[in-house]
């Protein structure tokens, strides 16, 4: 079949695209024909050799897949080749075919495309679990989501007015995609350039009460303003460490306002715990993908043979939304 393929780590120059053995599904798996997988900044990670794949998942880069059932392996009930699938997956993505656990499983509602399908898994579920599952984020309460124009962050947004459609949103962005974030449905929007200590800001929005929720990328740069923004029994859930790993907290603070730090990621977590997180994402939010609430954002649509652009635009960072890889037709 073919793949996206590295013989080293590094920069772009080190995908091709080339040839390799088709995968078998095991017991529990099937095999899916991708006709799509997007790129999401843990691929990028991966290919400078810092995040390797769970063991036994398959070394090649894509944490999700959009296709169709090729193959049923032992002991999966309930699917059958020719279904119309999404699917987070421990690797493997940007090939032609590639093996997802049978309890991991989504269908594609027919009013979704596989292009916007291949959006779906690792932005919205990344969101849904930490924003509702983890933060536990209700209607009338209020949230900072910070970078408001990548997947993860455009989808917590999307999420977040159809869930909870009385909640505000506080969004930090870049100036050149503030305007872009307002219209997705941001009450207010921070220029993170021209102002990165938001806490006067959030203060004076929150009339001095902070907020609910923190969903944050940065990591340590933003750890004393995300606290200080936080309200009383507030949460901050850390999913990225993209500014550093080490920072002060002041624990009395924390203390005393009852405040929680969480850090989350979804890869790794275990086959069973992965399939109640996609159970619970296929009861609430899908339907309002199949009823076009929710309309994942494409950026660009490149083909399997354009990785090393896609992967550039995503290096650039002025997308907006979901860049995806076209794998097959």
């Amino acid at each position: 079949m073919k793949a996206v393929l590295m013989n080293e780590f590094g920069g772009v120059e080190v995908l091709k695209v080339g040839e390799v053995d088709k995968p078998t599904p095991k017991e529990g798996q099937v095999l899916v024909k991708v006709i799509a997988t997007s790129i999401n900044r843990p691929d990028l990670v991966q290919r400078q050799g810092n995040y390797p794949p769970p063991p036994g998942d398959s070394e090649i880069l894509g944490l999700e897949v959009s296709g169709t059932i090729a193959e049923v392996g032992p002991n999966v009930d309930g699917w059958q080749v020719g279904d119309r699938v999404i699917s987070l997956v421990g690797g493997g993505g940007y090939a032609e075919y590639a093996v997802a656990y049978a309890n991991h499983l989504m269908r594609i509602p027919e009013s979704v495309s596989f292009e916007e399908a291949a959006c779906i898994c690792e932005s919205y579920i990344t969101a849904f679990l930490n924003v509702f599952m983890i933060g536990d984020f209700q209607d009338g309460q209020t949230a900072i989501f910070h970078g408001g124009g990548g997947g993860v962050n455009t989808a917590a947004i999307q999420l977040s007015k159809a869930l909870t459609p009385n909640s505000k949103l506080i969004v930090t962005a870049h100036p050149s995609k503030i305007d872009r974030v307002s219209e997705l449905g941001a009450d207010m929007v921070i220029n993170y350039v021209e102002t990165p200590d938001f806490t006067e800001v959030v203060k004076t929005y929150t009339n001095k009460k902070g907020v609910d929720l923190i969903l944050d990328h940065v990591g340590a740069k933003y750890l004393g303003p995300n606290m200080k923004s936080l309200a009383y029994k507030g949460k901050l859930v850390v999913i990225g460490v993209i500014s550093g790993i080490k920072a002060e907290l002041n624990l009395a603070l924390m203390m005393v306002k009852r405040q929680q730090i969480i850090g989350s990621v979804l890869r790794s977590r275990p086959v069973p715990e992965k399939a109640e997180i996609v159970a619970e994402f296929t009861r609430l939010a899908l339907p309002k993908f199949a009823d076009r609430t929710i309309v994942p954002i494409i950026e660009k649509v490149f083909d399997i043979d354009e990785v090393v652009e896609a992967h550039r635009m995503m290096e650039d960072d002025k997308h907006f939304g979901k860049i995806v890889l076209k794998i097959s037709d």
